[in-house]
């Protein structure tokens, strides 16, 4: 499940809604809906995020903490590493290997430490 499938989840359970309701409200299949709150479908196209948004009719900021969500949330990640030290291609290959053997901290860990590196840029 991706960050932003987890959300649309959470505010569909919330409305006491089924997929097969909000899918014919937004103008999908219930399939597809379903794939995309299993993380089994790409990024929504911003013209479907703003029909889930309107669907919810959640404020400004819920809406674009929601679009944040959808950016960050792709199953199907491409890391270019074209350019770079061959320690930069070794680590990208290590973590798409073993990603799904981590722990949660240590992804945790992980994530702590790329904001860290974000912040001194």
């Amino acid at each position: 499940m991706t960050p932003f499938a987890e959300a649309v989840r959470r505010l569909r359970e919330q409305k006491g809604v089924t997929q097969k309701e909000m899918a014919r409200a937004i103008g999908v299949s219930p399939a597809y809906l379903s794939a995309l709150e299993h993380g089994k479908r790409g990024t929504p196209s911003f013209d479907l995020l703003q029909r889930i948004s309107g669907y919810f009719n959640i404020i400004w900021d819920d809406a674009d903490e929601l679009f944040r969500l959808a950016g960050t949330s792709a199953p199907r990640v491409i890391i270019d590493t074209v350019g770079l030290p061959p320690e930069y291609t070794a680590f990208a290959n290590t973590l798409a290997r073993d990603i799904r053997k981590l722990a949660p901290t240590v992804i945790d860990e992980l994530s702590a430490v790329l904001q860290k590196g974000r912040s001194c840029d």
